[in-house]
């Protein structure tokens, strides 16, 4: 593959070296510093001129610190004249603000995607955002991955019982994500509808469908606090549910997370690696990772290669 670099922010080096080794080549020389007023500092250490480049950073850890490396990285590479400069953003930040949902609120998501625009990207690389529709945010292309191929692989492989369980979305949000992987599957599917008082609480919640003497998965894009999984995690398991899994694309578990997994009755939460998982998993065993570096790695080198990208929507690359 030549005119091709990839170069990784800081938020997630492993998912980086992972797709570059998938894709045979060395990640890019790039040495990002702070200054000591905390500003970002960003040296790219080879030439770009005329390259096609791909810069993989996730929206996680220190997400504004993070966000604005990213900002820094694509203005120098556009200004050092590449070609096309491609954000390989794994988990979208700010991907939850994506409408007033209330008056003087803001719509963050669409002021990074300008953010990102303006700093000089061509085309941006994502996975299973929040809201679709942040794709017409951008005037730019955005491709828009699933994690869902790779998650029917793992349903398939590591739970027994699958032709007899039940998909279950957490929140109504979640439904055409439930009903594509149902179908999928020739299984039933089911909703649990939830009202917030205040964000990140939940305050009840009504289930609707059968789960009784099936097992039930739960599938959502991503979980922050665990209070809504883990709320209708005892909600299937009081409506007759004999196992209860948990499958999300993105896994943040920021604030009581991890303790209210280990005290939920999962029998495994399974994430993929788009935010990075191994601090996690030590703190909790029932959480087990998917690797998507696959998926990223074949959407770029079909990107650089002109070749459609379609086909991931449906297929795990072998």
């Amino acid at each position: 593959m030549p005119n091709i670099k990839i170069f990784s922010g800081s938020s997630h080096q492993d998912l980086s070296q992972k797709i570059a080794d998938r894709l045979g080549l060395e990640l890019g020389k790039v040495v990002t510093k702070k200054f000591s007023n905390q500003e970002t500092c960003v040296e790219i250490g080879e030439s770009v001129r005329g390259e096609d480049v791909y810069i993989v950073q996730s929206g996680c850890g220190e997400i504004n610190d993070n966000l604005m490396e990213l900002l820094i990285m694509i203005n120098a590479c556009k200004i050092a004249s590449a070609s096309r400069v491609t954000a390989v953003i794994p988990c979208f930040p700010y991907a939850r603000q994506d409408k007033k949902d209330k008056s003087r609120a803001p719509i963050s998501a669409k002021l990074v995607a300008n953010m990102l625009s303006v700093s000089g990207a061509d085309h941006i690389i994502t996975m299973d955002l929040h809201a679709s529709q942040i794709q017409g945010f951008f005037d730019i292309p955005v491709d828009n991955l699933y994690a869902e191929p790779a998650v029917l692989k793992w349903i398939k492989e590591n739970i027994p019982e699958w032709k007899n369980c039940t998909i279950v979305s957490p929140d109504a949000g979640g439904a055409k994500r439930v009903t594509s992987i149902a179908d999928r599957l020739n299984v039933d599917f089911a909703l649990i509808h939830k009202e917030r008082k205040k964000a990140n609480e939940v305050d009840r919640m009504v289930l609707v469908g059968d789960v009784k003497d099936r097992v039930a998965i739960l599938v959502d894009d991503m979980a922050d606090t665990c209070g809504t999984i883990c709320h209708a995690a005892d909600k299937l398991l009081s409506a007759g549910a004999t196992k209860v899994y948990a499958i999300l694309t993105h896994g943040i578990f920021s604030g009581p997370a991890i303790s209210r997994i280990n005290n939920a009755c999962f029998e495994a939460v399974v994430v993929t690696n788009t935010i990075p998982q191994e601090d996690k998993m030590k703190h909790c065993p029932k959480i087990q990772v998917i690797d998507i570096s696959m998926i990223l790695a074949e959407a770029i080198r079909r990107t650089h290669n002109g070749e459609s990208v379609s086909y991931l929507f449906s297929h795990v690359p072998l």
